[in-house]
């Protein structure tokens, strides 16, 4: 596209407005003429329609009409959509200077909506929205629109906001608000929270109607009464019926650390020019175009962003858990295993690349804070992964592996993925020829063999496991990388497939199911499983360290405010030791001390494709279970 993202935004609609900045001549420092692009010149491209707008203005109206809001308004209201791009990428389109000038030709102070129609038939305008129909039983569609008062700096929502369907069926949706208290400076933001009620689940078909709300400001210099005005904004959604369970799946977006301004490094080691994971690792950012092909395939897809607590899983196939670097409260430990064993969840989880000196030699001074940062944790969180999946018997380590290899026929490229270092009998795992980094090598090797494993380009390892646990399927990869779409390699969008046809629907793909992979014992290398870091403050950024287990407005709206489905009213917060708050240290990411020492491990490492049988004669609980509750897990041995 020709086209920059500009003007002012509040993290809702962003864009507002694009203008040219591809290829625009301007002048150089000395002399003579050069080429510009991005946001530099897409900027004074706006800024110079602005100032036109004001020259228009009569001087003794300017001060009465002209503010913040009412120029973006004029801007808005004027700009002429774009073919293609859809509303995150445009906003309201390209400035139209002479729409905007007759906007303010005969402006009067008001209050609006941007945008003013919702329209999710719209496609792809309203892309991500009008990719998936709204359905019973379905988290909350929420959208934020943003309110604009030019009648003042500050200002209030007089009234509560109404939704008015323009037809009967139109009361089968559900719609919540939440909003600013007070408008100020200018501007606020007014959320709609949509569901379709359980009745809906049957219903297939268009619902519309108008939201609308009052604003009110104090009264101007020279007035005696409060300035008032009623905004309205048009709705459009296309609600289906309730799909079945096997085509639901949950995406987790609740363990995933936001930046800014959580220091969370790269997924891929190997782009250097990128060192933060910064694109928001959400549906709609890095991994859209995983999120099409999944709609593509039939699928319908729903973002949870509260606690595990908070979603009834006889609703879904599948909860997708990719690259995620948060915590998990122990109420989510255990609903994810009850979820799993006794309601038949199905399970997939991608992970990353984990390496506690790997991080601490990612730590860099930071010129605007004046401060070091050290990241928080690795590409994903291996140790809190692990305790989540210990109830099944699944570890990962701390390896970190690359390269290329191929299942099937179909070639896949690993970068910076770690390695399964526990997995139950029973199980499918799968192991191949990756490159592991000389450092881990070293760090999990003896000394004698050191020398021998730096001149071997790679060694096996195993990085992708299937399990069938009591009523439900696992199944665990560990790298992201091919899922996202920033720095990809080569993609695994067929990986993800199969394993969601598993996990979701009990689909046996002949490859990845074949005997030979099977596991007639558990495998579980006697190394040392990967470490939290001490020496960081979690807990600035974390969701859980220190926090209330509470399920919050993006989840359905009969758990709001309250910790989820069968949690009991006790253990609000969970607190690890590793995750000490320091006083000390208020900085973001800031490295409290450096005091971390790796335990030798030298000797510790085996073989992960042929355990020996004895290994596992004791009395040990490989998958978490209290031992009195006994479970029925469907582990399947050669005859």
């Amino acid at each position: 596209q020709n086209l920059c993202l500009q003007f002012c935004r509040y993290g809702r609609v962003k864009p507002d407005v694009v203008a040219y900045s591809r290829d625009i001549m301007g002048s150089k420092t000395s002399t003579g003429c050069k080429t510009l692009s991005g946001t530099s010149v897409a900027s004074p491209v706006v800024a110079g329609a602005v100032c036109l707008l004001v020259s228009v203005i009569p001087e003794d109206k300017r001060k009465s009409i002209l503010n913040p809001a009412s120029m973006k308004q004029a801007l808005v209201e004027g700009a002429s959509k774009l073919v293609g791009p859809n509303i995150y990428e445009q906003g309201a389109g390209k400035p139209d200077l002479w729409q905007s000038y007759e906007i303010l030709k005969n402006y009067q102070p008001r209050a609006s909506v941007f945008p003013n129609m919702l329209d999710f038939t719209d496609c792809p305008y309203f892309w991500p929205f009008c990719r998936q129909p709204l359905y019973a039983g379905a988290m909350p569609v929420v959208f934020n629109a943003t309110i604009l008062n030019g009648m003042g700096v500050i200002g209030y929502v007089k009234d509560p906001p109404v939704w008015q369907p323009s037809e009967d069926v139109g009361n089968l949706l559900t719609v919540h608000f939440t909003y600013s208290d007070t408008i100020w400076p200018w501007t606020g933001y007014l959320a709609l929270h949509m569901q379709v009620k359980d009745e809906g689940s049957q219903f297939s078909g268009i619902i519309s109607g108008n939201v609308t709300l009052s604003i009110y400001s104090p009264a101007a210099e020279g007035e005696s009464s409060p300035r008032s005005s009623t905004c309205v904004l048009y709705l459009k959604v296309r609600v289906v019926q309730t799909p079945v369970r096997s085509r639901r799946i949950l995406w987790d977006q609740f363990h995933n650390i936001k930046y800014p301004s959580g220091y969370v490094p790269r997924d891929s080691l190997n782009v250097n020019n990128d060192i933060l994971d910064w694109h928001g690792d959400h549906l709609h950012t890095n991994f859209h175009i995983l999120f099409n092909m999944l709609r593509d395939a039939g699928y319908y897809i729903e973002t949870l962003g509260s606690p595990l607590t908070c979603f009834d899983a006889s609703n879904y196939g599948t909860l997708l858990m990719v690259d995620l670097e948060d915590e998990y409260f122990s109420e989510e430990i255990q609903k994810l295993r009850d979820d799993v064993v006794h309601k038949g969840l199905g399970l997939a989880v991608f992970a990353e690349w984990y390496h506690v000196d790997t991080m601490v030699k990612m730590t860099f001074f930071d010129e605007n804070t004046r401060s070091w940062w050290s990241p928080l944790t690795g590409g994903a969180n291996i140790p809190a992964l692990n305790e989540l999946l210990a109830p099944f018997g699944i570890a990962f380590g701390d390896k970190i592996l690359s390269g290329d290899f191929s299942i099937n026929g179909e070639q896949s490229h690993y970068a910076s993925g770690t390695d399964i270092v526990q997995f139950p009998a029973g199980g499918f795992l799968h192991g191949f020829e990756l490159q592991e980094d000389p450092k881990t090598a070293q760090n999990s090797s003896t000394p004698d063999t050191q020398n021998s494993q730096s001149q071997e380009k790679s060694k096996l390892s195993s990085i992708l496991g299937m399990l069938e646990a009591g009523e439900g399927r696992i199944a665990v990869y560990g790298d992201s990388n091919c899922l996202d779409s920033s720095h990809m390699v080569t993609n695994c969008y067929w990986l993800l497939r199969k394993i969601v046809e598993f996990a979701g629907n009990g689909l046996r793909d002949p490859v990845l199911f074949s005997e030979a992979t099977r596991l007639k014992f558990p495998v579980f290398e006697n190394t040392q499983k990967p470490l939290r870091r001490p020496d960081v403050n979690f807990s600035m950024f974390s969701s859980v360290i220190g926090k209330e287990l509470i399920c919050h407005q993006d989840s359905r709206f009969e758990v709001w405010g309250t910790k989820g489905y069968g949690i009991q009213p006790t253990g609000t917060t969970r607190k690890l030791p590793e995750y000490q708050k320091n006083e000390v240290s208020s900085s973001p990411n800031r490295l409290i001390k450096s005091s971390y020492k790796r335990q030798d491990e030298a000797g510790l490492q085996k073989s992960i494709l042929a355990p020996s049988a004895n290994k596992f004669d004791d009395k040990r609980d490989y998958f978490g279970f209290i031992s009195h509750e006994e479970v029925s897990m469907l582990l399947i041995y050669n005859s």
